[in-house]
């Protein structure tokens, strides 16, 4: 029997509003479903983001979600394993949401789904794989209660 998953969440800024763990750990509980391990939800203000999405990706800005899966290989894994952080820029988040016309609790939901579908190694660079992830993306928010995060893209 598999253990279940596990989240931690931290809060590493002041800057922007961000969710309560209760519900951030449950909007990742539902992208992760069955899958065991653990997932770290790190909040950081747009000067980390922007230091991390820099050295990890060659982007001098700050970004919405960056994901940093732990690599780990198949059959070894369990619920003590973990499998990966999310960075999650809460000022960049607030700043989308604005601008698509959704609210924060939508787009911070999406925002997790979005990363912790990463961190299971779902991606969207091919057209076919982003069909794929949004398609999942869609459902899993449809479940929480969001509507379609692309319905205006």
């Amino acid at each position: 029997m598999k253990a279940a998953p596990q989240v931690e969440v931290i809060r590493a800024t002041t800057a922007g509003w961000a969710p309560g763990r209760q519900r951030l750990t449950e909007w990742a509980l539902a992208a992760l479903g069955r899958e065991p391990g653990e997932v770290c939800i790190r909040i950081v203000g747009a000067r980390e983001s922007r230091r991390l999405n820099l050295f990890y990706r060659g982007k001098d800005s700050p970004t919405n979600v960056l994901s940093f899966p732990a690599g780990r290989r198949p059959g070894k894994g369990g619920a003590d394993m973990p499998l990966g952080d999310l960075a999650i820029c809460a000022t960049v988040v607030a700043r989308e949401a604005r601008a698509q016309g959704k609210t924060l609790a939508a787009h911070w939901a999406h925002m997790v789904v979005h990363g912790v579908l990463h961190l299971l190694g779902q991606d969207h660079e091919r057209e076919a794989e982003a069909k794929r992830m949004e398609r999942t993306e869609r459902q899993i928010l449809a479940r929480l209660g969001f509507s379609d995060p692309y319905e205006d893209d």
